[in-house]
């Protein structure tokens, strides 16, 4: 286990991990566009953008209504809305390489930058529990 030390702190660090991961994805959804010289995977970016909006917009920025039992409309509609909008960003680059508009590897290099992104949003959604742990 990790041990943070006097100079350092988790939050801080974590906060940077976070930043790191967060930048990378959206730096190998910037070289999917740029070695390819095609700019249409740019818009599976414009889902990094839909993604978090249930969260923000019916959750109150928790993420923690995500994993409740609890229903309601308001409830069920950001899940549904999370759902969809994570099904987009893998759905867009297969749907640009089947219409032959991007190359596999950029299609690859698209999948790598949302699997970070994912894991991204993972690791700060287990951070969000952690602060809340009762």
């Amino acid at each position: 286990m990790f041990r943070c030390g006097f100079l350092l702190d988790c939050s801080n660090l974590l906060l940077a991990g976070l930043a790191f991961m967060f930048s990378s994805s959206i730096l190998l959804q910037i070289l999917a566009c740029a070695l390819y010289s095609n700019w249409w995977p740019m818009l599976s970016a414009l889902m990094y953008v839909v993604v978090p909006m249930p969260c923000m917009f019916f959750g109150g920025g928790s993420t923690q209504f995500l994993i409740s039992r609890d229903g309601g409309g308001w409830i069920d509609a950001a899940k549904f809305l999370t759902g969809a909008s994570t099904v987009g960003s893998l759905a867009i680059p297969i749907i640009l390489r089947h219409a032959q508009m991007i190359e596999t590897g950029a299609m690859l290099i698209e999948f790598t930058s949302f699997f970070i992104f994912i894991c991204t949003v993972m690791c700060f959604h287990r951070a969000s529990l952690d602060d809340y742990d009762w």
